[in-house]
């Protein structure tokens, strides 16, 4: 299984624009959440085995953050030619399944993925009321294998020190999980492309 790092993107930077449809064929705009005091964005797939790994404890975390008033967001940008597990229509069953209770959305000219310069799945990028980027790196320490709990600590720690007012510290680790899948001569150069 490949091991792909964030590209840790750099805190203060202006969230990108999106306007992606969402497994139900709804169009899901960035400009829906302006008046929210944070806004997650993770990018997401539904074959990537760090996604399964992770995936209760971040639909459990989404369901306990958005009733606090954080914006949730995700957005699949693989290539679903090359990798139909990933299409839209298995996101609509994998969203069912997870239970996730946010707009998961796909991109599928991976425009979104290179603005944010997501880089792996899952890649997580935290923004504070002002659209500014402040916390960009892993939900915490687990891996597949590596015996350590899913906890989601690091996000946690992130997203109450935004709804809190707090600064969220400098000191973040990158995530890790498999690559963004790219279509063919679409990998940005960041990504080996």
């Amino acid at each position: 299984m490949a091991r792909t790092p964030s590209t840790m993107l750099e805190l203060g930077t202006e969230a990108p624009s999106f306007s992606l449809p969402d497994t139900e064929g709804r169009t899901v705009s960035i400009h829906d959440y302006r008046e929210s005091p944070g806004l997650l964005v993770a990018f997401l797939c539904n074959h990537c085995p760090f996604v399964k790994h992770i995936r209760d404890e971040f639909s459990a975390f989404a369901r306990e953050y958005q009733a606090r008033g954080l914006t949730v967001v995700a957005i699949n940008s693989n290539d679903a030619e090359r990798y139909p597990a990933d299409s839209p229509e298995k996101m609509a069953v994998e969203a069912r399944e997870a239970g996730y209770v946010f707009p998961y959305l796909y991109d599928e000219t991976q425009e979104v993925a290179r603005s944010y310069r997501a880089a792996c799945t899952p890649d997580f990028f935290l923004f504070d009321g002002d659209r500014k980027l402040v916390y960009r790196g892993q939900f915490d320490g687990s891996r597949p294998g590596n015996e350590v709990p899913v906890t989601g600590q690091d996000l946690r720690a992130a997203a109450d020190a935004v709804l809190e007012g707090r600064e969220v510290p400098g000191e973040q680790q990158p995530s890790l999980g498999c690559n963004i899948k790219w279509k063919p001569g679409n990998a940005p150069e960041w990504a080996g492309g």
